[in-house]
């Protein structure tokens, strides 16, 4: 059976929490007792007693008039966040490196069985004219097809068909090209 439980700030006023980081716990005095609550990932979970409950329960028990003390707890270390997870992190990754290469060199042997799109019948080819791009992404869209074309990912075309691309900024400020297929989908 779980409980629900919300701490105001009344409760909090008189209280000085001890947070233990490492163990992703906070031990809370509230009367004669200590409440444990945990963060995710902790490894005790049988030591709490509280569930932390999603952002919008605390916004639905606000709604109706609760008092929520509410708290954001983050490491002081000078970590390089750009970092971020990596894929050498998952262990089975690490155990069949040979499987997930570093860059791949080109496309994948041709198979027993060949892929292929089926478009509803008496589809016409789809050309949509290019997105506006701004100089910075015309030269993106320059340097990604020309490196795409020699590693033989993607070679010229005079096919009747055709998609605008367009980019998003990544978090590390390079740009993802991103393909409209919309037109082409509703054919499939």
């Amino acid at each position: 059976m779980t409980n629900t439980s919300l701490l105001d700030a009344n409760t909090m006023e008189n209280s000085i929490p001890n947070i233990a980081c490492a163990e992703k716990l906070m031990h809370i005095p509230f009367g004669n007792e200590i409440l444990t609550i945990r963060g995710e990932g902790s490894n005790k979970r049988n030591e709490s007693r509280l569930n932390i409950i999603s952002c919008s329960k605390a916004q639905e028990y606000m709604s109706k008039g609760c008092h929520v003390f509410l708290a954001n707890i983050s490491s002081t270390k000078d970590e390089d966040k750009s970092k971020g997870k990596q894929l050498e992190d998952v262990s089975v990754v690490r155990e069949f490196l040979k499987v997930f290469p570093k860059d791949l060199s080109g496309i994948p042997p041709t198979r027993q069985v060949e892929f292929q799109i089926d478009l509803v019948p008496g589809a016409a080819p789809v050309a949509r004219a290019p997105y506006r791009l701004a100089p910075s992404e015309m030269k993106e869209l320059a340097d990604q097809l020309q490196e795409l074309t020699d590693k033989g990912f993607i070679r010229p075309s005079s096919s009747p068909w055709g998609a605008p691309v367009f980019f998003v900024k990544k978090k590390d400020v390079s740009f993802r090209m991103c393909i409209d297929y919309r037109e082409l989908n509703k054919l499939t």
